[in-house]
């Protein structure tokens, strides 16, 4: 029996990644590309949100650690 979603989130995160790397790997090109298909909506979300930070640079937070971090 497989396990459940609950059981593999329970996994160390080593390898929950790996789980993850693997199963992005096991997609063909065509599946990639069909899957990943952005709606309209999100199409519509992600341009707002560029908008938004278009006109409010400074709203952003860096992904990047402060120096004294």
């Amino acid at each position: 029996m497989s396990p459940s979603l609950a059981e593999l989130l329970k996994l160390p995160a080593g390898e929950r990644a790996e789980l993850a790397m693997a199963l992005w790997e096991s997609l063909s090109s065509a599946e990639r590309e069909t899957e990943m298909e952005l709606t309209p909506e999100d199409a519509e979300e992600l341009d707002r949100r560029w908008a938004d930070h278009v006109q409010r640079p400074d709203s952003a937070i860096s992904c990047r650690k402060s120096a004294g971090s």
